[in-house]
């Protein structure tokens, strides 16, 4: 912002006054915050430093200790330069003390072989001042004016830097609180060398306030975030003294970033809240096929002649009394959610995607009628788990799908297919990526089926006195017989699941068989237990 004592000298009036260098040659990038016009030797109190000290001399000792004593007082007030006019008080050359003095300080002496009117030099360097402090006024108002714009573009970081680096003309880095780099701009540097040991290098650069220069690691760093909530620094690696416009770029861009990351994360709740609404009215079938369409291709989600499938995405970690409604659960269900939305982005998928129970994230697909549906589900579900296992609250998910239907009417069906073969796959994981219903088979089948209360009545029926003895005498042979069917009636191997002697494990059978008026080597009788039992389950 301001004029160098270099380019005080290039003036005009100084040039005219016969302005010579007679020491401090090294201190001419000094910036002259002020010029006053002094002649008592004592001044040195009343200066606040930046000062271009001009004089005559008039009124300065010619003694070399009061010489040598002056100029340290004035190196000490932070004066830039001293210009003597040698007209007055010395004439050829000033005495060796003073410039001795001067170049131990390397304080820029400047001699005036000619009169000179120092008010016009005065006159002179204000104008610099003032033109330099302009022109710096002006260049920061275009930055505002290029961040604004880019802030209400809602533009990527990597576009922000990109601004950065071009009008600051240094390399520059966004990085985590944990300095981790998320984006840079190397500003036409080698880039391998500008993140090199980065974490290490940031780790050692503390600041104590938002925007501040670290001279000794060359960077000048400012906090990002908003709402009280920060979230990264700026990094501009700036070898000297940052100008002023190269702070009000890496404030303003730092502004940018801020606000940038809270409209996504806004806009990403709104769309959720919509979609949400949307499959809501889906499932619950109180709203015509004719207008979802129409709203869900407002979203950007087209519902008219394409291929639509209903996916359910279960953390398999939900399960017992976790699966119950919980403030922790639905803060992992909307985690998902972004989560199950970012996945279906990166697949190229249109979707609409939220939470509209308490245990699952649905979505519904929406693919072209060229789209190959297996390629699209392998890509998608690879994506949901990447996806959700880097979320806030990592859990290993279930990913289940409903059959591929064409009429928005339809759509209900396969999103509640979808929801049964989840609960369904639950019981029986494995490392499939998806499951569909062909997956799940019976179990999958009854899942459909559990709100028939014919279905609930044969499960009571078949189990019912097993269930009483159970309960009335605290034994365990609805579990032995659990053993016994998901072994195929390999007694052995389900008296080792159930950690039992073969001979205990054998009363056990018999007292079922009692108790039940059944045979265990009838397959029928085995299957109808079976079936009751995976039905129990599922209630």
């Amino acid at each position: 912002m301001y004029p160098t004592v270099a380019d005080v000298l290039a003036l005009p009036v100084i040039r005219q006054g016969m302005a010579t260098v007679v020491a401090g040659a090294d201190g001419l990038d000094r910036k002259v915050r002020w010029v006053h016009i002094a002649e008592i030797a004592d001044i040195a109190p009343l200066l606040g430093g930046g000062e271009l000290v001009l004089t005559t001399g008039i009124a300065l000792p010619d003694d070399p200790d009061a010489l040598t004593k002056y100029v340290d007082e004035l190196a000490a007030a932070g004066v830039v330069g001293v210009v003597v006019e040698l007209v007055r008080h010395w004439h050829r050359e000033l005495p060796a003390a003073l410039v001795e003095a001067a170049d131990a300080h390397e304080l820029p002496l400047i001699t005036l072989s000619r009169e000179t009117r120092f008010v016009a030099v005065t006159e002179a360097v204000v104008g610099l001042i003032v033109a330099a402090q302009v022109a710096e006024l002006r260049a920061a108002e275009r930055v505002h004016e290029t961040f604004t714009a880019l802030t209400v573009a809602g533009a990527e970081p990597a576009e922000v830097l990109r601004e950065v680096a071009r009008a600051s003309g240094l390399p520059v880095v966004l990085e985590t609180l944990g300095h981790d780099v998320l984006a840079y701009d190397a500003a036409g540097t080698d880039p391998r060398e500008l993140v090199a040991d980065w974490a290490a290098r940031s780790t050692a650069v503390t600041v104590d306030s938002r925007t501040s220069y670290q001279a000794a690691a060359g960077w000048l760093v400012t906090v990002v975030g908003a709402r009280g909530n920060d979230w990264g620094r700026l990094v501009l690696v700036c070898p000297a003294e940052p100008a002023h416009r190269q702070v009000v770029i890496a404030e303003r861009a730092a502004s940018a970033l801020a606000v940038h990351r809270l409209v996504a994360r806004d806009r990403e709740s709104l769309e959720r809240h919509a979609h949400r609404t949307l499959l809501t009215e889906l499932l619950g079938s109180t709203t015509s096929a004719a207008d979802i369409a129409a709203r869900a291709s407002a979203l950007g989600v087209p519902l008219h002649r394409r291929q639509l499938l209903g996916v359910s995405v279960r953390p398999s970690a939900m399960t017992g009394a976790a699966a119950r409604p919980s403030m922790a659960t639905q803060e992992v269900l909307r985690d998902l959610a972004e989560a199950t939305a970012l996945a279906a982005r990166r697949a190229r998928v249109s979707a609409l995607v939220g939470v509209v129970d308490d245990i699952s994230v649905r979505a519904l697909l929406s693919l072209t009628p060229q789209a190959d549906a297996e390629a699209v589900l392998h890509r998608l579900s690879k994506e949901i788990h990447q996806a959700a296992a880097s979320a806030p609250k990592a859990l290993p998910v279930i990913v289940a799908v409903g059959t591929t239907v064409e009429e928005t009417a339809d759509a209900r069906r396969t999103l509640i297919e979808a929801a049964h073969v989840a609960k369904a796959s639950l019981r029986t994981p494995d490392d499939r990526q998806y499951h569909r219903l062909d997956d799940v088979r019976l179990r999958g089948l009854l899942h459909l089926l559990a709100d028939d209360d014919r279905v609930t009545a044969f499960a009571a029926r078949e189990l019912g006195p097993l269930l009483s003895r159970d309960a009335t005498h605290s034994s365990r042979l609805v579990e032995a017989l659990r053993h016994f069917c998901a072994h195929g009636g390999n007694k052995s191997a389900a008296a080792s699941a159930a950690h039992m002697s073969r001979t205990a494990y054998y009363q056990q059978l018999a007292r079922v068989e009692q108790v039940l008026g059944v045979s265990l080597d009838d397959p029928d009788s085995v299957l109808s237990l079976h079936v009751a039992l995976l039905v129990h389950e599922i209630g």
